[in-house]
């Protein structure tokens, strides 16, 4: 795996990504621009660092930690998906609750439509971040990684594995509508996993 920075300080200088392919350049501009938007529009500084494995992200309501070793597309969703979520803490106090009691074990199966709700709106803010951030072209991208990122979770909750991410990754998924990002400021509230 690969660490968006670490990535582009090992590019050749002059053209950074000269030597990439299409799509890594797509995730890396992808990448740039939410993180300059986190940082610039809400104040939420980004942090590339050791995650707790088997974690790609982690997020305390006050900053948005990533894994070095992600993938570029990785990177991307995690920073999206975790930013929603700190939108969620900040203006939801029971969504702050269902994500810290439930962040590495499985609800009760009578509370997964609220936890699948839960899910499904922090990927429908983090299409809102795309869009202002700039990122128009990767709507049914992030809308099929969403859909997979539930059903990764439904088989955690099952089974209680961890599988890879990618095997539940499935084209088509319903474009997912965004939802406009509330007024909110971020808090530090506690890391999900202790980074």
């Amino acid at each position: 795996m690969t660490d968006a920075r670490a990535h582009e300080e090992a590019a050749p200088t002059g053209d950074r990504l000269r030597g990439w392919t299409d799509g890594e350049r797509t995730f890396k501009r992808a990448f740039d621009a939410l993180e300059r938007h986190i940082e610039g529009r809400y104040g939420l500084p980004v942090v590339i660092a050791d995650v707790l494995d088997p974690n790609t992200g982690d997020f305390d309501g006050a900053r948005i930690v990533l894994d070095h070793a992600n993938d570029l597309d990785v990177a991307v969703f995690v920073l999206a998906h975790l930013f929603g979520h700190t939108v969620q803490w900040a203006t939801n106090p029971r969504y702050r609750e269902l994500g810290t009691e439930y962040a590495s074990s499985a609800p009760p199966p009578g509370l997964w439509d609220e936890v699948r709700r839960y899910e499904e709106e922090a990927s429908r803010l983090a299409m809102q971040l795309f869009h202002d951030a700039g990122v128009r072209d990767l709507d049914a991208w992030l809308s099929d990684w969403s859909a997979a990122d539930w059903r990764y979770l439904e088989h955690f909750y099952r089974t209680g594995e961890r599988a890879d991410f990618r095997r539940f990754l499935r084209p088509d998924a319903p474009l997912l509508a965004p939802l406009p990002i509330p007024a909110f400021t971020p808090a530090r509230w506690v890391s999900r996993f202790s980074f």
